[in-house]
This record gives C-alpha cells, sequence and structure tokens, in this order.
C-alpha cells in the first residue's frame, strides 16, 4: 500500500493541515506529459477535498528544467505557503533550500534516481531512494503522485474508489513515460484505459473528440501514438501550461480550444520530425560509415530543441547507432540523445562530458548542453566511447520472437485470450508471431507514405498483413513470389462496421524453408 513509501504520512499530514487552514497549495509538475498529468491528478484531488491548489508547469525554453527561480517566484507570487513537486526535484537542493528561505514548505514527490544526499524537504516521497521499503520501483511521477492522493483519501476517510475516474491521468502518464506495463503498473493502466473510456475529465474528452478517438476503443497503443504526442507537442512547441490547464479546466469552452490548438501543434511537430529527419539523413549522407562509425553525432542551426529527440529516435531505428542531434542557436547548442539496446548512453555521454555544460539522463536517452566550440573534440570523444562500447558486436537490430505459427492456428478465439494478457506497452509487449512458407495472394505494394501492404494464406486461412514503414527497406519487388516467412503481432482491423484479424508486419524475407 502507499504507506509503503517512506515520508508518506508527514507528507499526508502537512497537507490535511494546508486544506484545513485554507492554505495555498503549489503544485509544481513538469513540462512533459507525466509532469502534466501528475499535476493535474494532484491539483483535481486536492481541490476535490476542498483545498486551494494552484498549478505551475515551467516553460521549457524559458524557465528551464525541474524546480527553480521561476517556479518558486510563482509560488510566492501566489501566496502560497505549501510547495509540492510532482515528477521533479530529486536533485534540486538548491531550490528546495531557497524556497525554504522564502518561506515555503516544500513536499518533494518524484521518481527520478536520487544523488547521494536528498534535498531538505518537509517529505521527499520517491520508491527509487535508498531507505524507501516500497516493491514498485518503476512507478512514473503520476504514479508516485497517486499514491499520495490514496494516502490523502484515507486520511479524509474517504473510500479509495473515489479515487478511480483519475486513473485515466494516471494510465495517460504511465504509458507516456515509457516505464514498464508489469506488476502495479499494468494493474493502473489496466483500470485507468476503463476510466478513460468513461472519463469525466472534460480536457481529455476533448482530446479524443479533436483526434478522432471513440472513448470506448482506446487502448495502451492509442494513448502513446494519439493522445500522449498532443500533449507532449504542447509541452515542446507551445506553452505546456496551457497542457495543464486542458487537464484541470472544468468550462467545456476552454477545454474545447486548447484540445485543439494541442491538435494544431501536432501537426506542426510533424511536419518538423519529417524535415528535421531529412536534413539529418541528409547530412550524414556524405560523411556515415555503417563500417566505421559506432555512433552519430549532428548538429544544425535551426533546429527546434522539442523535436531533436524525437527524430534521435527515428535514425536510431534507420541505422541502429546511439544517436545525438544538437539544436544549435548562436554560441551554443542543446542536445538529445537515443540508444540502442545493450550500450549504456548516460556512462558514454558522461565520459565524454567534460566537453559538455550539463547533461543527464539514463541507459535509453539523455539530454546535454554544448558549447559551439567544443562540438568537434565532444563528437570525437562520444564516438569513441562508443568504438570501445561496440566493437566486434552485430550492429543490427534483432527481432525477437515468442512463438513459431501456422496462419491456422490464428483464431479469433486465440486473439481474444491474448487480449487477457494487455494492456501492451513497454516491459509488456505484444505477442510476436513467426510463420514460414505463408503464400501471398497478388503482389505487395506500398500504401500511405511507405508502408507495405499484402495479403497472405496458408492452409485454410488468409489474412490481410500491412507494415507501418517498412517499404523503407523492402522493396515489394524484391519479394518475387512466394513463398515468404513472416514475423508480425495478431490485431484487430474494423472496417466499416466489420472486425476482421490483421496481422501487422515487423518484418518479412522470401522464405528459407523449415530453419531451425
Amino acid at each position: 500500500g502507499p504507506e509503503d513509501l517512506t515520508d508518506l504520512p508527514i507528507a499526508v499530514a502537512r497537507i490535511k493541515e494546508a486544506i484545513e487552514r485554507e492554505e495555498v497549495i503549489f503544485i509544481h509538475g513538469d513540462y512533459d506529459v507525466d509532469g502534466m498529468a501528475g499535476s493535474a491528478l494532484l491539483t483535481r484531488w486536492i481541490r476535490r477535498l476542498g483545498g486551494e491548489a494552484e498549478p505551475f508547469v515551467p516553460h521549457r525554453l524559458r524557465d528551464g528544467y525541474d524546480l527553480g527561480p521561476r517556479g518558486i517566484e510563482a509560488a510566492v507570487k501566489r501566496r502560497a505557503s505549501l510547495l509540492v513537486t510532482v515528477d521533479c526535484g530529486i536533485l534540486a537542493h538548491d531550490a528546495v533550500s531557497a524556497a525554504r528561505d522564502s518561506g515555503l514548505d516544500v513536499i518533494i514527490t518524484d521518481h527520478h534516481a536520487p544523488g547521494d544526499t536528498l534535498p531538505e524537504a518537509r517529505a521527499v516521497l520517491n520508491p527509487n531512494r535508498v531507505d524507501c521499503t516500497y516493491p514498485n520501483k518503476g512507478l512514473c511521477g503520476a504514479g508516485v503522485a497517486f499514491k499520495l492522493c490514496q494516502g490523502l483519501a484515507s486520511a479524509f476517510s474517504l473510500p479509495e474508489e473515489d479515487l478511480h475516474p483519475l486513473l485515466d491521468l494516471v494510465a495517460m502518464a504511465t504509458i507516456a513515460d515509457l516505464v514498464p506495463l508489469t506488476g502495479e503498473n499494468r494493474t493502473l493502466v489496466r483500470f485507468g484505459l476503463k476510466a478513460l473510456a468513461r472519463t469525466e475529465n472534460l480536457g481529455l474528452g476533448r482530446l479524443m473528440d479533436e483526434a478522432g478517438l471513440e472513448a470506448e476503443k482506446v487502448s495502451a497503443g492509442t494513448v502513446g501514438f494519439v493522445l500522449a504526442p498532443r500533449l507532449n507537442a504542447v509541452g515542446r512547441l507551445g506553452d505546456p501550461s496551457s497542457g495543464l490547464r486542458l487537464l484541470v479546466t472544468e468550462d467545456p469552452e476552454e477545454a474545447r480550444s486548447l484540445a485543439k490548438e494541442a491538435d494544431v501543434l501536432n501537426r506542426e511537430r510533424q511536419e518538423m520530425d519529417r524535415a528535421t529527419l531529412e536534413q539529418a539523413m541528409a547530412n550524414l549522407a556524405g560523411e556515415y560509415d555503417s563500417a566505421e562509425d559506432f555512433g552519430v553525432v549532428i548538429a544544425a542551426e535551426g533546429w527546434h530543441p522539442g523535436v531533436v529527440g524525437i527524430v534521435a529516435s527515428r535514425v536510431v531505428e534507420r541505422l541502429h547507432r546511439p544517436t545525438i542531434l544538437f539544436a544549435m542557436k548562436g554560441e551554443k547548442g542543446k542536445g538529445s540523445a537515443r540508444s540502442i539496446p545493450g550500450f549504456h548512453l548516460l556512462d558514454a555521454v558522461r565520459a565524454a562530458g567534460n566537453h559538455l555544460e550539463r547533461f543527464g539522463g539514463h541507459r535509453q536517452a539523455a539530454g546535454m548542453e554544448i558549447r559551439r566550440e567544443n562540438l568537434g573534440t565532444f563528437r570525437e570523444a562520444f564516438l569513441e566511447e562508443a568504438k570501445k562500447a561496440l566493437m566486434g558486436e552485430d550492429l543490427r537490430p534483432r527481432l525477437g520472437v515468442d512463438l513459431e505459427v501456422r496462419l491456422d492456428d490464428l483464431t479469433q478465439e486465440l486473439h481474444d485470450f491474448l487480449t487477457y494478457l494487455g494492456p501492451h506497452g513497454m516491459g509488456n509487449p505484444r505477442p510476436v508471431f513467426l510463420a514460414r512458407n505463408v503464400e501471398m495472394v497478388g503482389p505487395a505494394r506500398v500504401v500511405g507514405s511507405n508502408h507495405l501492404k499484402l495479403r497472405i494464406a496458408q492452409g485454410s486461412v488468409a489474412l490481410e498483413a500491412i507494415g507501418f514503414n517498412l517499404s523503407d527497406r523492402i522493396d515489394p519487388r524484391s519479394l518475387g513470389t512466394s513463398p515468404i516467412d513472416v514475423v508480425f503481432q495478431l490485431q484487430e482491423n474494423e472496417f466499416r462496421g466489420v472486425t476482421t484479424l490483421q496481422a501487422r508486419l515487423k518484418d518479412l524475407r522470401p522464405s528459407v524453408g523449415e530453419g531451425p
């Protein structure tokens, strides 16, 4: 239960006191989806308990990341006496001292890795504290905030069920923050998706309308690929506080206009992603050598710092090398890095870190700032680290297959059973099947920008198959005629009210017979 979180009783008692004394409680989040959703969650619940909660998220370019001078200034301005962080603050020692000097009590809730010492706050809630026995170390920021809400519910003698409608925010944050969907996280997402299907949150409802999503059909996938990116775009390209307002508003008109804005920004972001990726690949065309280069570092003027991370992951998908993209502006640049399995990104960045102004991150992703004159030396140092770690490795992505099947095995009944394994996402992927010697019915064709579509058959079963972005790698003409081997996931496809099973292709090749 929530009581296993170190310091939870202290935090609950202090917030309860603040609500009863009608103090202003300042909720300071982070500008990503987890931070926005977690701040909205805590704000909505404290207001529900009769408290006065003022939510705030820093502006990416204006205020910088984490709890800092701008947040404290805003809290003082709003006459708050208690500041609660969500999804940030675990490393903000100086800011916490400054907040205390300004007369604020501070409670930190976060899930990021703590340093050797904790900030001197009234309470620090973080499952990753060394002295914390809470079993789920993989809670996201909104997950930690939810535990605090559970503690408050019991302090105010309210049934836990009253909190269930707010699990829509927890599910969205958990999926968007890419924490593993196992154990408690899987449960939170499972029930959160049910709450999202009949959400009472005006902003989330409008966001789904704008995206053309039917609430009752929402899955972990649609949250990750449709809802979260819209909020993310607001945090990256717009003003994150309008994303936060969208999640707390009780005004239908405001919900509608903010959801529209999120939709527009998301389209803008997709266009920026596409242009940036094109420029990055063009930039590499002359100089990248897959035999010699174990990493990729690209810098360009005029890129938006809010999209370089997303584009770095696209470069990784294409080249399967750890990748860093720098958005340069004058003498300085902001970088975002993404990794490949088996390569510890932060360790490599740290080893080359004396060429950087600052950096942070983990195994899979990192962010950094650099001065223009250090780009060359940093690139050399980072590529050297990548080479040391990856030399002699087979740098091709590997597809894991869970089970070899014949298409005849794939019944609606099997698919229905498989849904009990969900919700699927990070740490709990949808099962991947391999079928060998499958016939192609008619030719493969390219649909949309670069998706591969074909019909496959084996025994008595024929299936439509779609491979997203596969025509980048596989020329439909190279497949010739059957048979082929296919690696795929099973999904349902609805067209004009009729639901059929469909194969979502991960890869395919001309058949190599029975094989191992």
